[in-house]
């Protein structure tokens, strides 16, 4: 009988829990709501790569340059768009699930992923930047690349210049036989400070170089342990993502731990890159913005990397009190600096 009870409490339950999460659908869904005669909101699968992948796009007005997305290592950030709703008055922004993320990973499983490169992604990232100019009528885009999403755009960047604007990178991965190390005595030092044991127990014997990935997803899943920043941003990125109006329950649970899924060439990759494999001769405006209390790519790394780069233009600019994912959890000062810098750049005619 107890037993009984117990169930039927725990079926009230979860049946309360999901009316207010549709509840909170709905109320998300009505804020995002576009003037679609002048500007544009889109969903969809488009063939890429020969698989479909998934983009969204949005603006309010469809002659706006074109702001293309990539994310960093297993991160959709399309249950964020509530954030970047300010800057979908000055951009058309477009967000991309790559091969390894969100509901392009739903749609097309697991099925290659051991030959998924940063070139295979680069490659990708070309096709979805000529679909959003063919659909738009436009002929460039203004590249924005974040931690893992840097490399694809730098390697974007580098072999299609026609196509972009300007690159800019935050949280830029640039020399990771010297990230790690660093970012590992950090992790261990704030750990200690904080009276954290178990955090400290654990990075003590996560000493890089790493030998796989799962390795190394631990080490940040412990240096996130004692990171302000991300204590504070997961809450609210759960509460965004579970009340993302198109997503389900499985679309949920595949964006909790799409981090955890890093496939073997991506890790390899992220783990050999130097300012050697990334290039620095780019024949297209960089900017770096970075948040200056960044734990998992250090700015002086990324400055010095800068400083190397031959560019038609360049600038590094230190994004005060803000780290690593300045991108989503400061994206008003991050658009300040891209209208100042950035979007003076993007005065090419559309196409025909």
């Amino acid at each position: 009988m107890i037993a009984v009870v117990l169930g039927g409490a725990a079926v009230l339950v979860a049946l309360a829990a999901l009316a207010y999460r549709r509840l909170r659908q709905h109320r998300v869904a009505r804020t995002l709501t576009l003037d679609t005669s002048t500007g544009i909101a889109e969903s969809r699968y488009v063939r890429i790569g020969g698989v479909d992948q998934w983009i969204q796009i949005r603006g309010v007005d469809r002659t706006n340059p074109i702001l293309l997305v990539l994310a960093g290592s297993g991160l959709t950030t399309e249950p964020f768009t509530p954030s970047l709703r300010a800057w979908e008055q000055h951009f058309t922004v477009v967000l991309w699930d790559r091969r390894d993320v969100g509901r392009t990973r739903g749609r097309n499983g697991k099925a290659g992923y051991g030959t998924w490169t940063f070139d295979r992604l680069a490659d990708d990232g070309v096709e979805v930047a000529e679909f959003a100019c063919r659909h738009l009528g436009q002929d460039k885009v203004v590249l924005v690349g974040h931690s893992q999403g840097s490399i694809v755009g730098v390697t974007m960047a580098r072999r299609r210049p026609d196509l972009l604007h300007a690159y800019v990178g935050t949280g830029q991965i640039t020399d990771m036989a010297r990230n790690e190390p660093l970012t590992h005595r950090m992790a261990v030092d704030r750990a200690r400070a904080a009276g954290n044991r178990k955090a400290l127990r654990a990075l003590e014997k996560l000493v890089p170089p790493y030998p796989d990935a799962r390795t190394w997803i631990t080490k940040i899943r412990w240096s996130m342990a004692t990171d302000p920043e991300h204590r504070s941003w997961r809450r609210e990125a759960f509460a965004a993502v579970l009340s993302w109006p198109a997503y389900t329950l499985a679309d949920v649970r595949r964006s909790a731990l799409g981090a955890l899924f890093l496939p073997p060439l991506l890790f390899a990759g992220t783990m050999s890159c130097t300012p050697e494999t990334l290039g620095t001769r780019f024949e297209v405006p960089v900017f770096l913005l970075h948040g200056d209390t960044d734990l998992y790519t250090p700015p002086s790394l990324a400055e010095e990397y800068l400083a190397a780069v031959d560019a038609p233009t360049k600038e590094f600019v230190r994004l005060p009190d803000v780290g690593h994912l300045s991108l989503l959890t400061r994206p008003d000062p991050f658009l300040a600096e891209l209208l100042a810098r950035v979007h003076p750049l993007t005065t090419t005619p559309p196409a025909a």
